[in-house]
């Protein structure tokens, strides 16, 4: 080990500051503390449009083309202090030496934290997913902010859906094509392998992407990128797991010219803050990289996390004032174990091979080909078993199972007391005291259902099964990177993905049962069979029933780049272009869809283009002004493309990509006393496409006699703005301590009166509903506007304390589309309502907005050194006052019109009243570590 006294450090200083004449510049990066080379450093030299990455031995080197004059050195990387040299270059070389970069420790367990505590978000079907990729960009401080503190919270910078945002891992796309956004469970608990990614925040230049509105990260899973040592932990914690281990190690760069790298995590709970929501991760992690030569170096990288995890109910205000934040209706006791019925396990592998090529000192090219399969498995509770009777010729279905949820609407109190000239106040009592001792699903109820319906001669009254996802995926990518002089550099690439994609339902538990009667208990004859080619068929467990179909879709493209660097301007230019298609493939013969269910449908194809441009204005080295622009089409993802995939081959009618326009302007400053940005943007989405699902009453209609069904809602034309502004200052009030204070004020809304229409298996015809008036009506998905304060105090002995106040506010739920168009105020038979009161529905139809709240979080650390090791500890408490607070929510769409929702909302505690995630209490997280 190589230890670098403080004499030695000021010589170097001193060194690199003084004048110098060359024109190659070069140095070796290590680590202070250790003195290993350090790889995966960003090394910039102003007015140059080079950026080099210091290799795995440490080394970096600029050539060629280098701007004269008096320039600054930046070296960063994330865990470690950046350092700044000034230079003057002129026509000699420079060898700069050693530079030790001294470790920043508590930013590294801070990024330890954030991917922990983040698991229980990283979800596809979330809109507002986890954010960790703002890690590499923590030391701006608004993202610092968002990344550590908003993103529980379910803040969105700038309000973009995580599907506007691209992930990458070792230059390969990782997000979903069914819906656009990055699955973070397939990669999560690994880590201590994730640290070397490459962020563009916003629409800013990307070396291996277009990108999106929401940033670019690329997460470099290289063996030969990772200092030579390993690592062990152990967390705890009360929110999404209880206990954490993970162990870690690298070889570095051996003499032979290979590298290796592994890593494996357990993440685990019987329950977390939420009751019932079990959780079961492992993740597992391997990567082997041989250096063949200085121009090549091969790469293959596997990563495997399977993991499982219960889920936990949206509750209306009522289940709420009953059974607190933590109320979870989706489980149960079972032979006193914690059973719960929605559980998604995700076991999708992903294996890479990447090759690297240094051409020559100017060009360098990046390829990659990835393969990705495996299930994605959501349970549910199926209470529709059947028994079949003939009269005749017609076969009839009887379904026998109740709803089995215990916040089923049916028994609550407020059931009992909906009527207001006959309210049952015994029976609401009785219901009351039953939710507030019980409240859970009762699993022994339903083996006896099931038993009793079998011993009278018929089948499975209840089934848990589980709604399957069978993907198999391969992805391909090239980049390259030209330096063509030090004022211009041009970078591009292509890529290429293919998805099979097999859904269907899968029996997994029939309650001591044996069979099962695969048909719809609503419909009659053959309309109720989910498959006309095995009509009546009795499925057991493991086997396939309601549906099955496949999806094929093809994505390819590429982008073009260029990067101008002048003395007092940074400019780039970008242009992309793709091509998609999709096409749905149906397995089984719908019996109220036997001439649209089956075979192939049409093939549904989409080209695309975007063009994205940025400039810089430096003013001089400590005050910078900048503005990016972007306008680009988007294919709509699959899951929005098809009406209803799991019945019929029907395309949504009018189907068209989105169209986006961003742009945003702001303003940097770096000073010895203030560090800090302010920026504005703006985001218009227009002609956005989305696929609902419920149940709906109150379905007007002349001549129609179908006035309930379960409907599938179809909304296209969907425009949405983003207007707002960002901020984060940082002021250092001595040299251990720090104030800062960090916010986003936004304005996200329905900019258009999109166009709906219904498909229901309960009436044949399409019902074109027209407009949904929800033009100026917020959008939901977290807070519009959230504020920080906070200080961070850091020790020279490396134990450290940070504490900040959170503020949030402008949180909006998500409102029910179909009650905003002409239907409400239409009666059943499709004549206007005579007792319509438009003042009155206008309160009724106002959008809910959550109160704000202020979160107080703190979080500390400690870190030894016993002789090359490293030992630390980590603590977190989040929302330390205990606040309660909604997170989110959505309007129930079951009652569409204004007499049937006057009524609801006219009673104390409404039937149909909205549902709602609540944010936890208090939550704590400590881990320990070991370094070696």
């Amino acid at each position: 080990m190589k230890i670098f006294s403080f004499g030695r450090i000021l010589f170097s200083f001193l060194f690199l500051s003084a004048a110098a004449f060359g024109q190659q510049v070069s140095g070796v990066v290590i680590d202070q503390v250790s003195g290993e080379p350090l790889s995966g450093v960003s090394v910039t030299i102003s007015n140059a449009v080079v950026e080099k990455t210091s290799d795995i031995e440490g080394v970096f080197v600029f050539s060629e083309g280098l701007p004269q004059g008096e320039q600054i050195l930046t070296l960063s990387k994330n865990g470690f202090f950046s350092k700044h040299f000034p230079l003057k270059i002129t026509s000699e070389d420079i060898n700069l030496g050693q530079i030790p970069l001294v470790p920043n420790l508590p930013e590294m367990q801070r990024q330890t934290e954030i991917i922990s505590l983040g698991d229980h978000e990283l979800d596809e079907e979330q809109s507002v997913s986890n954010i960790s990729w703002l890690l590499q960009a923590s030391k701006d401080v608004f993202l610092n902010a968002a990344a550590f503190d908003f993103s529980p919270n379910f803040f969105r910078p700038r309000g973009y859906d995580s599907e506007y945002g691209k992930v990458l891992i070792n230059g390969i796309e990782m997000n979903k094509i069914f819906s656009g956004r990055p699955l973070w469970s397939n990669w999560g608990g690994l880590n201590d392998v994730q640290r070397n990614q490459e962020f563009s925040n916003g629409t800013t230049p990307s070396s291996v992407s277009f990108g999106g509105p929401a940033g670019t990260t690329n997460i470099i899973m290289r063996a030969s990128q990772y200092t030579h040592g390993g690592k062990f932990s152990y967390a705890v914690a009360n929110r999404s797991y209880s206990g954490r281990a993970m162990g870690s190690y690298h070889s570095g760069l051996l003499a032979s010219g290979w590298a290796y790298s592994f890593s494996v995590a357990r993440r685990f709970a019987e329950e977390s803050f939420v009751d019932g929501t079990i959780y079961d991760a492992n993740s597992f992690f391997a990567s082997v990289e041989k250096k063949i030569n200085d121009s090549h170096s091969l790469n293959f990288t596997g990563f495997y996390t399977p993991n499982k995890r219960g889920r936990n109910s949206p509750n209306t205000q009522e289940v709420f004032e009953l059974k607190g934040n933590s109320y979870n209706a989706y489980w149960g006791w079972q032979d006193g174990e914690i059973r719960n019925s929605r559980v998604q396990v995700v076991e999708e592998p992903v294996f890479m091979l990447n090759h690297s090529w240094t051409v020559n000192k100017a060009l360098e090219i990046n390829t990659g080909v990835a393969y990705q399969f495996g299930k994605i498995g959501n349970s549910r509770i199926e209470y529709g078993g059947s028994r079949l009777y003939r009269e005749g010729t017609e076969d009839i279905f009887l379904g026998g199972g109740s709803n089995p949820d215990p916040a089923y609407y049916q028994k609550l109190p407020s059931y009992f007391l909906r009527f207001t000239d006959a309210q049952n106040f015994r029976e609401a009592y009785l219901a009351e005291q039953e939710f507030r001792s019980f409240g859970q699903i009762n699993w022994g109820e339903l083996y006896l259902a099931n038993e009793s319906a079998t011993v009278a001669g018929g089948n499975a009254v209840y089934a848990l099964y589980e709604d399957r996802v069978d993907d198999r995926q391969i992805s391909a990518a090239s980049n390259f990177r030209y330096v063509v002089s030090s004022q211009l550099a041009i970078t591009g690439g292509v890529d290429f993905r293919q998805l099979e994609s097999e859904n269907f339902a899968s029996v997994l538990d029939l309650f001591g049962a044996t069979s099962f009667l695969d048909v719809d208990a609503f419909s009659t004859g053959s309309k109720a069979q989910n498959d006309l080619k095995n009509p009546n068929k009795l499925v057991s467990e493991n086997d396939i029933f309601k549906y099955h179909y496949s999806f094929d879709a093809t994505k390819g493209g590429g982008f073009l780049q260029a990067e101008f660097n002048l003395q007092k301007i940074e400019t780039y230019l970008a242009i992309e272009t793709s091509a998609t298609t999709y096409r749905r493939t149906g397995h089984f013969q719908n019996g109220n869809f036997p001439d649209n269910s089956l075979e192939e449908s049409e093939k549904i194809n989409f080209g695309n283009y975007g063009v994205k441009g940025g400039i810089t204005y430096k003013l001089n080295g400590r005050n910078y002004f900048s503005t990016n622009l972007s306008g680009f089409t988007k294919p709509p993802a699959l899951r929005n493309s098809f009406s209803n995939a799991r019945q019929n081959n029907d395309v949504v009618l009018g189907l068209r990509s989105e169209k986006i326009m961003t742009a945003d302007a702001g303003y940097q400053i770096r000073m010895p006393f203030l560090t800090g940005r302010i920026t504005g943007f703006y985001g218009l989405f227009e002609d956005a496409t989305e696929v609902s699902f419920y149940y709906a009453d109150g379905l007007a209609g002349s001549g129609r006699d179908v006035t309930n069904a379960f409907v599938q809602e179809i909304m296209t034309g969907i425009d949405k703005r983003h207007v707002g502004v960002e901020f984060g200052l940082e002021i250092p009030v001595t040299t251990t301590l720090k104030i800062r204070s960090a916010g986003s004020i936004g304005e996200y809304m329905y900019q258009s009166n999109p166009n709906i229409y219904l498909t229901s298996d309960d009436f044949t015809e399409v019902r074109h509903m027209g407009q949904t008036f929800l033009e100026g009506y917020r959008l939901p998905g977290g807070p519009q506007r959230a504020v920080q304060v906070g200080f961070e105090y850091r020790d020279p002995a490396y134990w450290w304390v940070s504490a900040s106040a959170n503020f949030f506010s402008k949180s909006f739920i998500d409102v029910a589309p179909l009650p905003r168009t002409k239907n409400f105020e239409t009666d059943l038979d499709g004549l206007p309502l005579l007792n319509f009161d438009e003042f009155i529905a206008k309160q009724l139809l106002k959008q809910e907005e959550f109160e704000s709240y202020m979160l107080v979080n703190v979080v500390g650390g400690k870190s030894w050194r016993i002789k090359n090791r490293f030992f630390g500890i980590f603590a977190s408490l989040n929302n330390i006052l205990d606040t309660t607070y909604k997170t989110g929510g959505y309007e129930q769409s079951r009652n569409v019109n204004y007499t049937l929702l006057k009524a609801d909302m006219e009673r104390d505690k409404p039937l149909f009243g909205s549902k709602y995630w609540f944010g936890p209490g208090t939550t704590y997280y400590a881990h320990v570590y070991l370094r070696f």
